[in-house]
């Protein structure tokens, strides 16, 4: 039986379901379980907020709670090539003990949406590059 932290914790996955490692991170006595703050309900307020970004400087900023508070590192770049569609901007969700598959998943599709429904967020994106010469 694995100790139960002091905190809500997010409920384990539907066996053969995902292969997070929630069961060996609570075992683990020197893991990082700040991943398992992200309940059901606060990983659906999480979606509502990346699918509705109000600007660049939301996402980053969001990006950077994500990474402090539970220690969910994103990394969003564009390819190398040309970008003529969303597909040529990679939003990645790094693997981490105790974080859902289909959350690694949902989250970048959240943040796709976004930038389909504003899609001044993907040229700011974009520009940070200088794609469009503001160095």
């Amino acid at each position: 039986m694995s100790p139960t932290p002091p905190f809500p914790i997010r409920t384990e996955c539907p066996p053969g379901a995902c292969v997070c490692g929630r069961d060996d991170l609570l075992q683990n006595p020197s893991g990082d379980l700040r991943v398992l703050l992200l309940t059901r309900e606060e990983e659906k307020r999480l979606l509502q907020r990346l699918e509705n970004l109000g600007s660049l400087s939301d996402l980053r900023r969001i990006e950077e709670r994500l990474e402090q508070q539970l220690g969910i590192r994103l990394t969003i770049s564009t390819s190398p090539n040309e970008v003529r569609t969303l597909r040529g901007i990679t939003i990645l969700v790094h693997e981490q003990p105790g974080l859902c598959k289909k959350t690694r998943q949902a989250i970048p599709a959240a943040i796709k949406k976004s930038l389909e429904q504003r899609p001044e967020i993907a040229f700011e994106l974009l520009d940070e590059g200088g794609l469009f010469g503001a160095g």
